[in-house]
């Protein structure tokens, strides 16, 4: 008889360490889980503000401003407009030699 209850002593120790073992293991996959999902609604802040300062840059108004202070481009008129021709095209030979 006491060796049946030294086995079933063994086993409730056993059962119960098995316990708190999952219990904390449990506990740690919730912590990362919930740590998961907070660094995914950041990154979804970000995104949403990056899209948000990506659309602000790219209006019409702005690419013109850049254009005009950055690379000192003008709105083209007929009195900077040049025309150049094609010296193969405009021969009568047809750039044949």
């Amino acid at each position: 008889m006491t060796r049946l209850n030294v086995l079933l002593m063994a086993a409730v120790l056993l059962s119960g360490m098995y316990l708190v073992r999952t219990a904390y293991d449990s506990r740690r996959l919730f912590n990362e889980i919930d740590r998961a999902q907070n660094e995914a609604r950041r990154l979804e802040i970000d995104l949403q503000r990056l899209q948000a300062e990506r659309h602000a840059q790219a209006t019409n108004l702005r690419v013109e401003q850049v254009a005009r202070e950055r690379l000192k481009m003008r709105p083209i008129t007929p009195a900077i407009t040049q025309s150049v021709t094609d010296a193969r095209v405009a021969s009568p030979t047809g750039g044949k030699s």
